[in-house]
């Protein structure tokens, strides 16, 4: 099934992405058609750079609060494929990154891949047994002392 969908992404897709080049520069001409793909890659790429360091400055606060920029993180990725999609060549592949760099649009398209990662990825853990020498006991007989201070930051926003 993988396969199958490896095969379309990377033959059906260039392919209607050209035949769609080619009828709107038929209707439009050949000089806008190139225009315009030429200024959705310009445009695409500053909107996702821009988009791409509020979220790395989102992913950076969350982790200064002590928190997992969950949420944030999958921005980032969404936003860094929209990019890609942004600069390649092709009207489908602009229609679909502008869709990612839009936030009401990319929040359905994590909700979407957020059940999906649930109904088809599992994580696991596994424990290793470790073995210690004569000379160092566990971790559990040390008699270590550890000094720390808690300190209290607050991020203005």
């Amino acid at each position: 099934m993988l396969l199958l969908y490896l095969f379309l992404l990377f033959t059906v897709g260039p392919l209607v992405e050209l035949l769609l080049l080619i009828y709107v520069g038929t209707q439009i001409g050949w000089p806008e058609t190139i225009g315009i793909v030429l200024l959705t890659g310009i445009i695409g790429a500053a909107l996702a750079r821009w988009q791409g360091v509020k979220a790395v400055l989102r992913v950076q606060r969350r982790i200064g609060r002590g928190q997992v920029p969950g949420d944030e993180l999958f921005d980032g990725v969404l936003i860094l494929v929209a990019g890609v999609l942004l600069v390649t060549p092709g009207i489908l592949t602009d229609l679909l990154g502008f869709a990612l760099l839009t936030p009401p649009l990319r929040s359905v398209i994590k909700s979407m891949l957020r059940r999906w990662a649930k109904k088809n990825i599992e994580v696991r853990t596994a424990q290793s047994a470790q073995f210690w020498s004569s000379s160092s006991p566990p971790p559990q007989y040390r008699d270590e002392i550890i000094d720390a201070e808690v300190v209290e930051t607050r991020v203005v926003e």
